[in-house]
C-alpha cells in the first residue's frame, strides 16, 4: 500500500505570499508615516512664522530605497538642525564671550551674509562709529550719529551743517535672551509612531483584498 500526501493549496507558497504581502504593507506604512510627519513638521514651521525656506529644510528618506522589507524604516530630519532645535526647545542664549548680546533694531538693516547683522559689519558698511549708552533700566544701547533714510535705516548724514543729524539706536544690548519655544516636533513624531501599526494593518488588508 502506498500513501501519498497532496497538500492543496501549497502551504509554502501561501507563506511566501503572506511574507511578501507583509513586506509591502510595512514598507507602504513607513512611507506614509514618514510623509505625514514631514508634512506636519513643515506645517508647524511655516505656521510659526519661520518661513517656507526653513520649512523646506525638513527632509524624508525611506529604507530600503528600492523594494520592500519587513524592516522598512523612514527617517525625517532637518538640514538646519541648530535653528530648528533652538525653536523646538526655547533655549537661554548667552554671549560666547560673556559680554553683551547685540540685538539689531530696524534702523540697523539686514546683514549681507544673511541673518542678523553684527556691530562690526554695520560699522564697516556705513562708515559710522557706534557709541555705547548705558541704561540702568532696560537694555543698554549702541547708537550712532546719523540720519534715517526713507526705509528707516540709519545712514551717514550728507549735510555739512548737521541738519537732520540725530542719535539713532542701532543695537540693543542684553546679557542673555530666552528664545520662545515655537515648535512641538516631538508631539507630531509620537503621533506618527502611534499610527504605524494601524497603517500596516490597513495596507496588509488592502493588499489581500486586491
Amino acid at each position: 500500500m502506498k500513501l501519498k500526501l497532496d497538500m492543496r493549496p501549497d502551504i509554502a507558497a501561501l507563506m511566501r505570499a503572506e511574507v511578501a504581502a507583509g513586506e509591502k504593507a510595512v514598507s507602504a506604512a513607513m512611507r506614509e508615516a514618514g510623509t505625514s510627519l514631514k508634512s506636519a513638521w513643515r506645517g508647524q514651521i511655516t505656521g510659526a512664522g519661520l518661513g517656507t525656506r526653513l520649512g523646506n529644510s525638513i527632509r524624508l528618506a525611506s529604507f530600503p530605497k528600492s523594494g520592500d522589507s519587513l524592516n522598512a524604516a523612514a527617517l525625517v530630519w532637518s538640514n538646519a538642525p541648530v535653528i530648528i532645535g533652538a525653536h523646538d526647545t526655547g533655549p537661554l542664549i548667552r554671549s560666547k564671550d560673556g559680554f553683551w548680546l547685540a540685538i539689531p533694531t530696524p534702523a540697523a538693516g539686514k546683514s549681507t551674509k544673511g541673518g542678523r547683522i553684527t556691530p562690526g559689519e554695520w560699522e564697516r558698511r556705513t562708515g559710522l562709529r557706534l557709541r555705547f549708552v548705558y541704561r540702568r533700566r532696560g537694555p543698554s544701547l549702541l547708537v550712532a550719529e546719523g540720519r534715517l533714510n526713507t526705509k528707516g535705516r540709519a545712514v551717514a548724514s550728507r549735510s555739512k551743517t548737521g541738519r537732520g543729524l540725530t542719535t539713532v539706536p542701532i543695537f540693543l544690548l542684553v546679557p542673555q535672551v530666552k528664545l520662545r519655544k515655537r515648535l512641538e516636533l516631538a508631539r507630531d513624531a509620537e503621533r506618527a509612531v502611534d499610527g504605524v501599526p494601524g497603517l500596516i494593518v490597513a495596507n496588509w488588508v488592502e493588499g489581500q483584498i486586491g
